[in-house]
């Protein structure tokens, strides 16, 4: 097994960064039995229980491709996306497996010339605290904290909060990301995706600019 430190390996040369998992899951045809039934469809996050075989190819798909970072299937494996299918319970669990299975890809690939590493992914959830409510600050946070915890366990060399929306929101995983780091004693470097509306701000409103000046705190590794 490859150990890597990654932003060592990011100090040195770019990184290349997998492309989206799910338009890979749309080419994969899958039926409602591979999601574990139809009440189940459309659930990606299931998939690392009920399909990892197709998981599993798509991390291998990225890295044959020349990945240097894959990104966990788990865009909405936090309990508050979940729930919506009444499985918020299996949040940590699906987290873990999804990074596990993909450290098993990385791990048959890694050379000292190419390390490689995994990313785990946390999506903005369905909630945004300043746009459309639906959830408190707390729940969010603890939402965040159990998600990180499970990509942790299962393997994660960083952290990627991704296509954030609302300051507020990315203010709650910080915590409950913090909360994680301190519970399971790792801390892993934080990587920070916003994204930016047609008319130039994020959808709760921010500039680009108070955006990122927003998050400096945070001390991410990388910002896009």
């Amino acid at each position: 097994m490859i150990q890597a430190n990654f932003l060592e390996q990011l100090q040195q040369k770019i990184l290349v960064l997998d492309g989206a998992m799910g338009t890979m899951l749309q080419e994969a045809n899958l039926t409602a039995e591979d999601f574990g039934g139809e009440e189940y469809e459309g659930c990606n996050e299931l998939l690392n229980e009920t399909s990892p075989d197709v998981i599993s190819h798509i991390y291998r798909t990225y890295l044959e491709a020349g990945a240097d970072i894959i990104s966990t299937n788990t865009f909405g494996s936090s309990s508050i996306v979940l729930e919506d299918y009444d499985i918020g319970h299996k949040a940590y669990a699906l987290s873990k497996e999804a990074a596990r299975l993909a450290k098993v890809e990385v791990n048959k690939v890694s050379t000292l010339e190419q390390p490689r590493f995994v990313a785990g992914a946390m999506g903005p959830t369905t909630k945004s605290l300043s746009v459309t409510g639906g959830a408190t600050f707390a729940q969010l946070t603890d939402a965040y904290e159990e998600q990180a915890r499970g990509l942790i366990d299962g393997g994660c060399d960083v952290l990627l909060l991704e296509t954030s929306q609302d300051m507020r929101n990315v203010k709650a995983a910080y915590i409950g990301i913090t909360a994680a780091f301190t519970k399971t004693d790792k801390k892993l470097p934080l990587m920070i995706s916003g994204t930016i509306e047609p008319m130039g701000t994020t959808l709760a409103g921010q500039t680009v600019e108070a955006f990122y000046l927003s998050l400096e705190h945070m001390e991410p590794a990388v910002v896009a």
